[in-house]
């Protein structure tokens, strides 16, 4: 479904793991379907995801084992059980925390119900499905035969890093790839089954939410893990030394938030090699990302005008250097092959000149967060008389406090500066904020379901530079109730973000 990023829209920020549902997490179940018809009952034209590639350490959406392979506990299990392929699941005793993930008891239980379904599809699938499985497996063989076998390599390795494999291995050697196809032959097929089971899945819920008129926004995140299949296959394409192991590094520099700056660790791409071969993983990643997604936040743009260099010996991130990077050139490549680009710039942080020029000659709309405006006066960029129409307006991001939360903990600057600004107090901080993004100028504005449930810290997604604890939130309808939606759809209407006839005003 194509979008039209200059069309006055508005949406929610609501990852899938974050649905509710009996199976310990969110995923395309029937709850995915029926979040959708709730975000169209309120007006709302967008549902943005994080990123839904598999997650890494700490469960971060972002530091993921593939750029291409989906998360495989995104997939729900009650069409399989349909399918006939698994039985139906026995949940734990107690059941699982409605409120939270917990990963460490959720994730292997999963698993296991992945693995039963596959060896039920493998022995019972009549012809024509096994068919649609094999058909599908040939259209993704530029990245799913290696991704398979990454994981099939790894998996009785307890996730042991795959330059610490044998050597063979590392260097995807011919003769050892070939026994190592041969020898976990099955645990590829598994593999495989459970990434033609998401693509199935997520297809089905891209295709319900666009015939109701809502898009979905994807997340791509600008680097990949060092331990991932990508950088396993093509291990050229990164900056390795001979042992496979990086020499410099990406992240940020010190700031004032952070006097050792962040060493996020993730491999740097060799952007000359790529740019030697047209950009074409990256144009392949983009390829693969709009079959999920109508539209997609691009992290870390800045890093596409200049990033961050980090010694890879470097415990933290004092030492380092700028570097330019591939520029107008690598979206012109992508560009060239898949057409229109419908891309979100996330231009957060530290942004120079560059940035902006960039992000301006492609046509992209930036970000802009409410929460950020209030520090200062009334010049303050993200204060909404100062945005621009090529932007998306957020209350805040899965890495900001809920709005509820940042309120409570707001200096005593920025709670005056917001009551006067918004004409807001403790009762309806949330929805303040939501009117003026919704009322400003920003062709698109988007809330966190935090937001619009008006929830506190504890309910927030993310804690940046804090390892574990972060990405399990989850709601409940229990907590929506009838009001949220029926003012979000207000809000929608009267701001011209959705039909005014939603608004039922009286004529």
């Amino acid at each position: 479904m194509t979008i039209d990023l200059n069309k006055r829209q508005s949406g929610v920020l609501l990852h899938i793991t974050s649905l509710p549902g009996p199976h310990g997490m969110g995923d395309f179940g029937p709850e995915a379907y029926h979040f959708v018809d709730w975000l169209q009952s309120s007006g709302q034209a967008i549902w943005q995801w994080l990123p839904s590639t598999p997650i890494g350490p700490g469960e971060s959406p972002y530091q993921g084992v593939s750029a291409f392979a989906g998360s495989q506990w995104m997939v729900a299990l009650e069409p399989l059980v349909a399918k006939g392929w698994l039985a139906q699941p026995v949940t734990p005793a107690g059941g699982f925390d409605a409120a939270d993930v917990d990963f460490a008891q959720v994730l292997p239980w999963r698993e296991q119900q992945l693995r039963a379904a596959a060896a039920g599809f493998f022995a019972q699938a009549p012809a024509q499905e096994r068919a649609a499985y094999e058909l599908w497996c040939e259209s993704q063989k530029d990245w799913l035969p290696d991704y398979a076998l990454f994981m099939a390599i790894r998996s009785p390795r307890n996730g042991q890093p795959w330059w610490e494999w044998p050597r063979d291995l590392a260097a995807r050697e011919p003769q050892a790839l070939a026994t190592a196809r041969a020898q976990y032959a099955d645990e590829v097929a598994f593999w495989q089954f459970v990434q033609w089971c998401f693509d199935v899945q997520v297809g089905a819920l891209k295709a319900y939410a666009n015939e109701r008129g809502v898009h979905i926004m994807g997340d791509l995140p600008i680097f990949v893990a060092h331990d991932s299949a990508d950088c396993w296959a093509r291990p050229d394409l990164y900056e390795l030394d001979e042992q496979f192991r990086t020499t410099v590094v990406a992240g940020v520099p010190p700031d004032a938030l952070s006097a050792t700056g962040q060493r996020w660790g993730n491999p740097l791409y060799r952007w000359d090699k790529m740019a030697h071969e047209h950009f074409a993983w990256w144009t392949a990643r983009v390829k693969r990302m709009l079959s999920s997604a109508d539209v997609f936040r691009i992290d870390h743009f800045r890093g596409f005008a200049a990033y961050y260099e980090i010694p890879g010996d470097s415990p933290d991130a004092t030492r380092g250097q700028w570097k330019t990077g591939p520029g107008k050139a690598l979206f012109d490549a992508i560009a060239k092959s898949l057409g229109e680009l419908p891309i979100v710039a996330e231009d957060l942080g530290f942004i120079t000149p560059d940035v902006h020029e960039l992000r301006d000659a492609l046509d992209y709309p930036g970000m802009k967060i409410l929460q950020f405006g209030f520090g200062g006066d009334g010049g303050h960029e993200f204060l909404p008389h100062n945005w621009p129409r090529a932007a998306v307006a957020y209350t805040g991001t899965h890495d900001n406090d809920t709005v509820r939360g940042w309120w409570d903990h707001a200096s005593a600057h920025e709670r005056a500066y917001v009551g006067s600004y918004l004409a807001c107090g403790d009762h309806d901080i949330h929805w303040a904020m939501i009117r003026a993004c919704a009322n400003s100028v920003a062709n698109l504005s988007v809330y966190p379901m935090q937001d619009v449930l008006g929830l506190g810290s504890a309910h927030r997604m993310n804690v940046p530079g804090v390892l574990g604890g972060n990405w399990g939130w989850r709601f409940t309808w229990d907590q929506v109730g009838a009001e949220p939606g029926r003012v979000l759809g207000l809000i929608a209407a009267t701001s011209g973000r959705a039909p005014i006839a939603l608004a039922k005003l009286p004529e």
